[in-house]
């Protein structure tokens, strides 16, 4: 759709017609024609979508008429619109249900992409329009969102290098393409190391602890393998495996540990050593290029942070505590461990074991009594969406009518509360071999006024699959994992915005973690919990009792949990924070990694990094790189929102409104810190956030 209304005839005379992406959906909400979506599709496909883009984007800077906000940028947002429509549903595939077509022209392309982006972004005809633009800005009788357009691409093209000699463009072009490539490497070489490094079980006396349906989803997974009769417990994305807590076999579960600590460190096909150290030695030279000492202080000159310095000293600020707590901690856990005669010192494969023990005594509750209430379908209705409609006023209908990329998927359309429509969510919440780890966020359709889209956005977790038949129960972490994906995609849903370079979670990195966090509170809301907590049986409410438990154990191994997090963030300075000449071998990638959590006060080895460096997707996958500190920036920000709600009243649909209407409808229209003051009426407070984490000790910043 064209602004106005008018539906849009662009196309690519270059693609065939009957290619899906030749033209935009006709579906509802421009939903990708995911039936009729093959692999060949894509090739040819991003050929014309970027040999299209360069033909407008050649129109743009020939244009003989002078530069307006019209002729420049407005084409510069209309441009490129097939490109777009192949990109996003190629890479969220890639992500999320992949195959080897899709992960061989995936390496083909990340080359290609990035110098097509340099093809634009290092053009000097089409810098020399923005710039122009720049400069008259504040004379241009413009919106504040028109100028702020203005703004952030004069940012984008200077940080892209578009000031750069001819000479030195062609080095960051090469840059560019070899980083576009090793990223791509290495995600696929993780993919393979968490399959190849699932834990085998041939006999199930060796997965002792671990409840019924996990050893059936154990066996399935096996059998999906090809390993009839044999039990897989596949690798999560973390360091720290879900299983550990109840296997009661110590060399199980020192095996789990191993497999999952391992990846990427041994020789052979998921060796990602060369790959790591590669990545970093390149984002350096690029920063130094571009006229940075290190990659940290390119990434972080455009965020809210804004230096290594601010990071490094909230990080620093924060581990002395947060290690002296963990070490509180496994005292107590040595304790246990010691009644029982164990004869061994607390090791990292022992801690989740030994910390639920404890959680038993201390509040006479268990993981165990909580997963019959947390059925999936039932939190993400009753719970996740039944929150979203307190809050915001929107409701929820479910499409069995649309096409999906996997039988998995499911679909809902989305309403404000006037009826009107909002857009498309899509849950893909099981764990498969061609998903990638973790859980995130993305869209198939970014908002746009401009363009006359209502967003698409899409929700993936890794939950185990049970077998048929069986249902599936969550952990609380999973519970917390769908409400914080949420807070990602109210953030894509309530976008509000003109230009799609502002669209949903299209903000800083260090902020984009924010309204997930704040949507994070509500699974533990009182309200919430007791309307979708209820046993998958009988229906009845998880008792009173058993809640009263569950959120007085809230702070609850905290030490732990803070220390893992910080070791993780630390790290990812650590590489970033370097030049080229500082970026270790290969070979001296490890020894790397334990000098700086030894520098940095955390090296702790009961309690290792959330992730070590060859499985840490976060940073050398791309989006995270010197950002994955973005966490517990945003937290700070989480924490002093949830003190604003509980004070004006928590659950009402005004402080939605609120929320909505000030923040999450605004995208990155506005600066993302004024934002946050409009919404909270003061200044980021850290005691909030000290208080949470049990670090009120620390003092203020």
């Amino acid at each position: 759709m064209l602004a106005g209304g008018a539906q849009a005839t662009e196309s690519s005379d270059s693609l065939a017609a009957s290619n899906p992406f030749a033209r935009p959906s006709t579906l509802p909400y421009q939903l990708p024609p995911f039936d009729r979506i093959r692999n060949r599709d894509y090739d040819p496909a991003f050929a014309a979508g970027m040999t299209q883009q360069r033909a407008d984007m050649r129109a743009i800077a020939e244009n003989p008429a002078a530069p307006d906000f019209a002729n420049t940028l407005l084409a510069m947002e209309r441009s490129g619109r097939l490109l777009d429509r192949v990109s996003l549903v190629f890479f969220n595939l890639s992500a999320s249900d992949t195959n080897p077509e899709i992960q061989k022209l995936e390496a083909q392309l990340a080359p290609q992409l990035a110098a097509h982006r340099d093809a634009i972004l290092l053009d000097p005809q089409l810098f020399a329009r923005v710039d122009a633009l720049y400069r008259q800005r504040a004379t241009l009788d413009l919106n504040p969102e028109q100028v702020r357009l203005i703004e952030r691409y004069h940012t984008n093209f200077v940080r892209a290098g578009a000031r750069l000699a001819p000479a030195q463009k062609d080095q960051l072009r090469a840059l560019n393409a070899r980083i576009a490539a090793a990223q791509t490497a290495y995600e696929q070489r993780l993919l393979a190391a968490n399959n190849h490094g699932a834990l085998i079980i041939t006999d199930v006396r060796e997965l002792d602890g671990l409840a019924p349906d996990a050893i059936a989803a154990a066996a399935e997974a096996a059998k999906a393998r090809g390993l009839a009769g044999q039990y897989l417990i596949a690798l999560q994305n973390t360091s720290g495996q879900p299983a550990l807590t109840d296997l009661n076999s110590r060399a199980v579960r020192e095996r789990l540990l191993a497999a999952s600590m391992q990846r990427g460190w041994q020789d052979g096909d998921t060796d990602e050593r060369a790959l790591i150290t590669g990545i970093a030695r390149l984002r350096a030279e690029r920063a130094q290029l571009l006229g940075y000492p290190d990659h940290a202080t390119y990434a972080l000159e455009d965020s809210t942070a804004k230096t290594p310095t601010a990071v490094n000293a909230m990080l620093g600020r924060l581990a002395p505590a947060a290690v002296a707590n963990a070490r509180r901690e496994a005292v107590a856990l040595q304790q246990a461990i010691d009644a029982q005669g164990g004869g061994f010192q607390l090791g990292a494969a022992d801690w989740a074991h030994y910390a639920e023990q404890v959680r038993k005594q201390r509040y006479a509750f268990d993981e165990g009594q909580m997963k019959p209430y947390f059925e999936m379908r039932r939190v993400l209705e009753d719970g996740v969406f039944y929150a979203a409609t307190r809050l915001y006023g929107i409701t929820f209908k479910r499409r069995t009518d649309l096409p999906v990329y996997h039988p998995d998927v499911q679909v809902y359309e989305v309403f404000n509360s006037d009826g009107s429509r909002l857009g498309l969510f899509l849950a893909d919440y099981y764990a498969r071999p061609s998903k990638r780890g973790g859980a995130w966020m993305n869209n198939y359709v970014d908002q746009s006024h401009l363009l006359g889209a209502l967003p698409v956005v899409v929700n993936n977790l890794n939950v185990p699959k049970p077998p048929a038949g069986q249902p599936t129960l969550l952990t609380f972490d999973e519970v917390t994992t769908a409400f914080h994906e949420f807070g990602h995609a109210l953030h894509g849903l309530f976008s509000n915005v003109t230009y799609p370079l502002f669209s949903g979670t299209n903000v800083p990195r260090d902020f984009v973690e924010y309204p997930s966090q704040v949507n994070e509170m509500w699974a533990t809301w009182p309200e919430v919990l007791t309307h979708y907590a209820r046993h998958y049986q009988s229906g009845a409410p998880m008792p009173q009792e058993l809640v009263a438990k569950v959120l007085a154990a809230q702070k609850f191994n905290q030490g732990q949990a803070t220390t893992e997090y910080l070791a993780a963030a630390l790290l990812d300075q650590a590489w970033h924070q370097v030049g080229p000449a500082q970026v270790p071998q290969a070979a001296q990638a490890e020894a790397f990694e334990r000098a700086a959590l030894a520098k940095a006060g955390v090296a702790f080895a009961p309690v290792p990094p959330r992730y070590r460096s060859t499985y840490f997707a976060h940073i050398f996958g791309g989006g995270y790189a010197a950002g994955y500190y973005s966490y517990i920036w945003s937290e700070v920000l989480d924490a002093d929102s949830e003190a604003w709600f509980k004070r004006h009243g928590g659950l009402k649909r005004e402080n939605g409104d609120a929320f909505r209407g000030k923040l999450l409808s605004k995208g990155g229209s506005v600066d993302a810190m004024t934002l946050f003051r409009d919404f909270y009426g003061a200044e980021p407070d850290i005691r909030p956030l000290l208080e949470r984490r049990g670090l009120s000790g620390v003092g203020d910043t």
